[in-house]
């Protein structure tokens, strides 16, 4: 099943919502491999992009939240440090197993539900804060 982008997920913000966009065009991508045979060769590059993601997505979040003054940011920043480390552990398996099933439903997993959420719950909430204040 594929993601799929919705207006409801828009934060007002041009950077994030275009980050937001290429965190679900990544899980499309590997989607796809997955439907082909070719999951195994994807999980790579999908790994590398959550890592480069992770660390510019939440740092331009993170400064936004930090400077619209948004109550619950400590919160928030630890959810983003658990993606992170889910991230990084996947990746260390990665690169210890090499690419297998497991990590590609692992993977996906991880996104999907940081998908649904996060980018639907909480993000949705920074996005009210922020408008609200600006």
């Amino acid at each position: 099943m594929a993601f799929k982008w919705k207006d409801s997920l828009l934060t007002g913000n041009g950077t994030i919502d275009g980050q937001h966009k290429e965190l679900i065009e990544s899980a499309n991508t590997l989607l796809v491999a997955c439907s082909e045979g070719k999951g195994r060769e994807e999980i790579s590059r999908t790994g590398k992009f959550l890592l480069d993601y992770t660390n510019k997505h939440f740092g331009d979040e993170e400064r936004l939240q930090i400077k619209s003054k948004y109550p619950d940011y400590n919160n928030h920043k630890k959810l983003h440090e658990f993606f992170v480390q889910e991230v990084k552990n996947i990746v260390s398996d990665l690169e210890s197993q090499g690419p297998n099933v497991a990590l590609v439903g692992r993977i996906n997993n991880l996104i999907s539900g940081w998908f649904f959420n996060h980018i639907s719950r909480e993000d949705v909430k920074v996005a009210a804060h922020i408008k609200s204040n600006s």
